[in-house]
């Protein structure tokens, strides 16, 4: 117990002023309540890569990596009152989407960015389609609505099904994953086209990076075998938008989020039945 004045000590913890900024992104997505994917993974990603994570849900989902039990949207305009007030106050430098659901929510994500947009914050688009449980995540009606927001996205991080159904043809191979990455970028236009090759059978895990220029990069690392967590898409874009909030080049972003993604793969955490991203530093 203290019993006098001179014996109490003064403890701080910090100074209030003369830190440095630091890079704010922000992510519009579902939230995943066991914490693997969504706006959960996205903020665990940013605070171990040093930016400032802000968030608009999109849908509520009651799920676990082995299922999807219910998906509750939010009204679009609460979605799109999220987004305004995050740009309102902070100095946004990426944003990234995931689950959108809807085509109502698109539309009203695509009007609350535009301000950004056009001041020329990146856009990264994880086209959410396909939970790993297989549950749909995207409804159909929604499909042409994404396909007009991510004309106006600087990538899309498409997983080889997703991006089969965005290209309308099966992807079983790495020629097929470069020629499907190949043309959709060349179709939309404006963004570069990640399509990842994670669930191909080959002995790396490889991702092809498409430009609308027609140039084509590959990012590989040793594949993990029998590792297959829910939330590794959402990863791996939210490390690439931190990378452009950053600074760094797209091809520095991608190779990133590679890099994290594969260490948050190999640092798995195994908790009861599943396997869990470790995003950790």
């Amino acid at each position: 117990m203290i019993s006098s004045s001179s014996e109490r000590e003064t403890y701080r913890t910090g100074r209030a002023t003369g830190r440095s900024p630091v890079p704010v992104v922000l992510t519009i997505a579902g939230s995943d309540n066991s914490g693997g994917a969504g706006i959960q993974a996205d903020l665990k990603t940013w605070t171990t890569l040093g930016v400032f994570g802000t968030s608009a849900i999109t849908c509520v989902v009651a799920e676990h990596p082995g299922r999807v039990l219910n998906i509750t949207p939010l009204p679009p305009g609460r979605v799109a009152d999220q987004v305004r007030l995050v740009l309102e106050a902070f100095p946004v430098a990426a944003i990234k989407t995931g689950m959108l659901h809807s085509a109502e929510i698109i539309a009203a994500v695509g009007r609350a960015i535009e301000p950004a947009l056009k001041k020329g914050v990146p856009l990264v688009i994880d086209p959410v389609m396909v939970a790993s449980s297989g549950r749909v995540l995207l409804r159909k009606d929604a499909i042409a609505a994404l396909r007009q927001l991510i004309g106006r996205a600087d990538l899309i991080t498409p997983n080889r099904d997703e991006a089969a159904l965005l290209w309308g043809g099966p992807i079983a191979s790495l020629r097929a994953l470069d020629k499907a990455a190949l043309e959709l970028a060349r179709d939309f236009g404006r963004p570069h086209v990640l399509a990842k090759g994670g669930h191909l059978k080959t002995g790396e895990a490889v991702d092809a990076l498409a430009s609308p220029e027609g140039r084509l990069f590959h990012f590989q690392a040793r594949r993990i075998p029998g590792v297959d967590p829910h939330g590794t898409g959402c990863t791996y874009s939210a490390a690439i938008a931190a990378g452009l909030a950053k600074g760094l080049t797209l091809t520095e972003s991608v190779v990133l989020g590679k890099s994290f993604i594969t260490r948050a793969l190999r640092r798995r955490f195994e908790i009861g039945p599943y396997q869990l991203l470790n995003q950790l530093p």
